[in-house]
Protein backbone atom coordinates (compact mmCIF):
# COMPACT_ATOMS: atom_id res chain seq x y z
CA UNK A 1 0.00 0.00 0.00
CA UNK A 2 1.23 3.50 -0.81
CA UNK A 3 0.58 4.62 2.81
CA UNK A 4 3.27 2.16 3.97
CA UNK A 5 5.98 3.70 1.79
CA UNK A 6 8.94 5.31 3.45
CA UNK A 7 9.40 9.00 2.81
CA UNK A 8 11.38 9.46 -0.41
CA UNK A 9 10.64 5.93 -1.64
CA UNK A 10 8.06 4.96 -4.24
CA UNK A 11 7.33 2.49 -7.00
CA UNK A 12 4.84 1.84 -9.77
CA UNK A 13 3.72 -1.14 -11.83
CA UNK A 14 1.64 -4.27 -11.55
CA UNK A 15 1.72 -6.31 -8.35
CA UNK A 16 2.95 -5.67 -4.83
CA UNK A 17 5.29 -2.75 -4.11
CA UNK A 18 7.34 -2.89 -0.90
CA UNK A 19 7.76 0.05 1.53
CA UNK A 20 11.10 0.94 -0.11
CA UNK A 21 9.54 1.05 -3.58
CA UNK A 22 10.66 -2.36 -4.87
CA UNK A 23 8.27 -4.17 -7.21
CA UNK A 24 8.11 -7.84 -6.21
CA UNK A 25 7.51 -8.87 -9.81
CA UNK A 26 10.63 -7.06 -11.02
CA UNK A 27 12.87 -8.64 -8.39
CA UNK A 28 11.47 -12.03 -9.38
CA UNK A 29 12.73 -11.39 -12.91
CA UNK A 30 16.08 -9.65 -12.40
CA UNK A 31 19.17 -11.77 -13.15
CA UNK A 32 21.41 -12.54 -10.20
CA UNK A 33 24.65 -11.96 -12.15
CA UNK A 34 27.94 -13.18 -10.70
CA UNK A 35 27.03 -12.56 -7.04
CA UNK A 36 26.79 -16.27 -6.07
CA UNK A 37 30.24 -16.90 -7.56
CA UNK A 38 31.77 -13.93 -5.71
CA UNK A 39 30.20 -15.00 -2.43
CA UNK A 40 31.05 -18.68 -2.89
CA UNK A 41 34.72 -17.85 -3.49
CA UNK A 42 34.92 -15.61 -0.41
CA UNK A 43 33.55 -17.89 2.31
CA UNK A 44 34.14 -21.47 3.55
CA UNK A 45 32.20 -24.30 1.89
CA UNK A 46 28.98 -25.12 3.71
CA UNK A 47 29.03 -21.92 5.76
CA UNK A 48 25.93 -20.68 7.55
CA UNK A 49 24.76 -17.45 5.91
CA UNK A 50 22.41 -14.80 7.28
CA UNK A 51 21.09 -12.98 4.22
CA UNK A 52 19.74 -9.55 5.14
CA UNK A 53 17.27 -8.15 2.62
CA UNK A 54 16.85 -11.39 0.71
CA UNK A 55 13.90 -10.19 -1.38
CA UNK A 56 12.44 -13.00 -3.50
CA UNK A 57 15.50 -15.23 -3.06
CA UNK A 58 17.54 -14.24 -6.12
CA UNK A 59 20.75 -15.02 -4.22
CA UNK A 60 19.18 -17.26 -1.58
CA UNK A 61 18.37 -20.03 -4.04
CA UNK A 62 21.73 -20.32 -5.83
CA UNK A 63 23.59 -20.12 -2.50
CA UNK A 64 21.40 -22.89 -1.07
CA UNK A 65 22.04 -24.94 -4.21
CA UNK A 66 25.79 -24.52 -3.57
CA UNK A 67 25.45 -26.17 -0.17
CA UNK A 68 25.24 -23.14 2.09
CA UNK A 69 22.69 -23.01 4.91
CA UNK A 70 20.86 -19.71 4.40
CA UNK A 71 18.58 -17.86 6.78
CA UNK A 72 16.73 -15.34 4.63
CA UNK A 73 15.50 -12.07 6.19
CA UNK A 74 13.19 -9.49 4.66
CA UNK A 75 10.50 -7.12 5.91
CA UNK A 76 8.14 -7.88 3.00
CA UNK A 77 5.77 -10.83 3.26
CA UNK A 78 5.20 -10.62 -0.50
CA UNK A 79 8.93 -10.97 -1.15
CA UNK A 80 9.36 -13.85 1.30
CA UNK A 81 6.44 -15.70 -0.29
CA UNK A 82 8.66 -16.18 -3.37
CA UNK A 83 11.46 -17.83 -1.38
CA UNK A 84 11.61 -21.57 -2.00
CA UNK A 85 9.90 -23.84 0.53
CA UNK A 86 12.31 -25.47 2.99
CA UNK A 87 14.53 -22.39 3.39
CA UNK A 88 14.33 -20.68 6.78
CA UNK A 89 12.84 -17.19 6.45
CA UNK A 90 12.41 -14.39 8.97
CA UNK A 91 10.15 -11.40 8.42
CA UNK A 92 11.65 -8.37 10.15
CA UNK A 93 13.19 -4.98 9.30
CA UNK A 94 16.93 -5.57 9.19
CA UNK A 95 17.75 -2.81 11.65
CA UNK A 96 15.45 -4.38 14.26
CA UNK A 97 16.65 -7.95 13.85
CA UNK A 98 18.02 -9.75 16.91
CA UNK A 99 17.98 -13.52 16.52
CA UNK A 100 20.36 -14.21 19.42
CA UNK A 101 22.39 -16.31 16.97
CA UNK A 102 25.76 -15.97 15.25
CA UNK A 103 26.50 -16.96 11.66
CA UNK A 104 29.65 -17.74 9.71
CA UNK A 105 28.65 -15.13 7.15
CA UNK A 106 26.33 -12.14 7.23
CA UNK A 107 25.35 -10.84 3.79
CA UNK A 108 24.18 -7.26 3.17
CA UNK A 109 23.76 -6.87 -0.59
CA UNK A 110 21.63 -4.75 -2.96
CA UNK A 111 23.47 -1.53 -2.00
CA UNK A 112 21.55 -1.37 1.29
CA UNK A 113 24.58 0.18 2.98
CA UNK A 114 23.90 3.31 0.88
CA UNK A 115 20.57 4.10 2.57
CA UNK A 116 20.09 7.85 2.79
CA UNK A 117 19.41 7.82 6.54
CA UNK A 118 22.68 7.72 8.48
CA UNK A 119 20.96 6.35 11.59
CA UNK A 120 19.39 3.50 9.63
CA UNK A 121 22.77 2.74 8.03
CA UNK A 122 24.39 2.52 11.46
CA UNK A 123 21.67 0.17 12.67
CA UNK A 124 21.98 -2.02 9.57
CA UNK A 125 25.71 -2.40 10.17
CA UNK A 126 25.16 -3.02 13.88
CA UNK A 127 22.77 -5.83 12.94
CA UNK A 128 25.55 -7.32 10.79
CA UNK A 129 28.02 -7.12 13.68
CA UNK A 130 25.48 -8.49 16.17
CA UNK A 131 24.92 -11.64 14.13
CA UNK A 132 28.38 -12.49 12.79
CA UNK A 133 30.56 -15.04 14.56
CA UNK A 134 33.81 -13.68 15.99
CA UNK A 135 35.77 -15.69 13.39
CA UNK A 136 33.18 -15.03 10.67
CA UNK A 137 32.82 -12.33 8.04
CA UNK A 138 30.37 -9.79 6.68
CA UNK A 139 30.00 -9.47 2.91
CA UNK A 140 28.67 -6.17 1.62
CA UNK A 141 27.75 -4.92 -1.84
CA UNK A 142 28.40 -1.23 -2.42
CA UNK A 143 27.77 1.09 -5.33
CA UNK A 144 30.48 1.70 -7.91
CA UNK A 145 32.36 4.99 -7.58
CA UNK A 146 30.56 6.49 -10.63
CA UNK A 147 27.16 4.92 -10.03
CA UNK A 148 25.40 8.29 -9.70
CA UNK A 149 27.19 9.83 -12.69
CA UNK A 150 26.82 9.72 -16.49
CA UNK A 151 23.06 9.19 -16.42
CA UNK A 152 20.75 7.98 -17.83
CA UNK A 153 22.41 4.54 -18.02
CA UNK A 154 20.80 1.42 -19.44
CA UNK A 155 21.53 -2.29 -19.01
CA UNK A 156 20.07 -5.33 -20.77
CA UNK A 157 18.54 -7.73 -18.22
CA UNK A 158 17.04 -10.36 -20.50
CA UNK A 159 15.35 -10.84 -23.88
CA UNK A 160 13.63 -7.58 -24.69
CA UNK A 161 14.13 -6.33 -21.12
CA UNK A 162 16.16 -3.37 -19.87
CA UNK A 163 16.85 -1.62 -16.59
CA UNK A 164 17.55 2.08 -16.69
CA UNK A 165 18.93 4.44 -14.04
CA UNK A 166 17.16 7.58 -15.17
CA UNK A 167 18.44 10.17 -12.71
CA UNK A 168 20.16 10.82 -9.39
CA UNK A 169 18.96 14.18 -8.10
CA UNK A 170 20.55 15.78 -5.01
CA UNK A 171 18.01 16.35 -2.25
CA UNK A 172 20.36 17.67 0.44
CA UNK A 173 22.76 16.35 3.09
CA UNK A 174 24.73 14.32 0.54
CA UNK A 175 21.70 12.23 -0.47
CA UNK A 176 20.38 11.66 -3.99
CA UNK A 177 16.88 10.70 -5.07
CA UNK A 178 17.45 7.93 -7.61
CA UNK A 179 14.85 6.96 -10.20
CA UNK A 180 15.03 3.60 -11.97
CA UNK A 181 12.89 2.07 -14.68
CA UNK A 182 12.51 -1.60 -15.57
CA UNK A 183 11.06 -2.34 -18.99
CA UNK A 184 9.86 -5.81 -19.97
CA UNK A 185 7.84 -6.90 -23.01
CA UNK A 186 4.72 -7.14 -20.84
CA UNK A 187 5.09 -4.12 -18.60
CA UNK A 188 7.07 -1.25 -17.12
CA UNK A 189 7.90 -0.73 -13.45
CA UNK A 190 9.62 2.17 -11.69
CA UNK A 191 11.36 2.69 -8.38
CA UNK A 192 12.43 5.88 -6.64
CA UNK A 193 14.65 5.67 -3.57
CA UNK A 194 17.17 7.66 -1.53
CA UNK A 195 20.85 6.79 -1.78
CA UNK A 196 23.90 8.28 -0.13
CA UNK A 197 27.09 7.94 -2.23
CA UNK A 198 30.01 6.75 -0.09
CA UNK A 199 33.67 7.20 -0.96
CA UNK A 200 36.10 4.58 0.31
CA UNK A 201 37.06 6.49 3.46
CA UNK A 202 33.45 7.23 4.40
CA UNK A 203 32.40 3.64 3.70
CA UNK A 204 35.21 2.17 5.80
CA UNK A 205 34.53 4.70 8.55
CA UNK A 206 30.87 3.68 8.70
CA UNK A 207 31.89 0.04 9.11
CA UNK A 208 34.42 0.92 11.80
CA UNK A 209 31.70 2.76 13.73
CA UNK A 210 29.78 -0.53 13.91
CA UNK A 211 32.77 -2.60 15.01
CA UNK A 212 33.72 -3.94 11.56
CA UNK A 213 36.91 -3.58 9.59
CA UNK A 214 37.41 -4.05 5.86
CA UNK A 215 39.59 -7.06 5.18
CA UNK A 216 39.53 -7.12 1.39
CA UNK A 217 37.76 -5.81 -1.68
CA UNK A 218 36.66 -8.89 -3.55
CA UNK A 219 36.12 -7.54 -7.05
CA UNK A 220 38.16 -5.29 -9.30
CA UNK A 221 35.45 -2.61 -9.24
CA UNK A 222 35.49 -2.74 -5.39
CA UNK A 223 31.73 -3.24 -5.20
CA UNK A 224 31.97 -6.45 -3.16
CA UNK A 225 33.72 -6.25 0.21
CA UNK A 226 34.64 -8.71 2.95
CA UNK A 227 34.75 -7.29 6.46
CA UNK A 228 35.61 -8.87 9.81
CA UNK A 229 34.71 -8.06 13.40
CA UNK A 230 37.20 -5.51 14.70
CA UNK A 231 39.68 -6.92 17.18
Amino acid sequence: MADDRRKGYDGTGEGAITPDGCAVEVWSRLPVGNAPEVIGAAVPPGASILELGCGVGRMTHPLTDRGFTVTAVDESAEMLARVREGIRTVRCPIEELDLDERFDVVLLASFLVHTGDVTVRRRLLEACRRHVAEDGCVLLQREGEDWHLNLPRETAIGPGARSRIVSATPVGDGVNSVRCEYEFPDGVWTQTFLSRPLGTAEFEGALAGAGLTVERYLTEDRTWVRARPAR
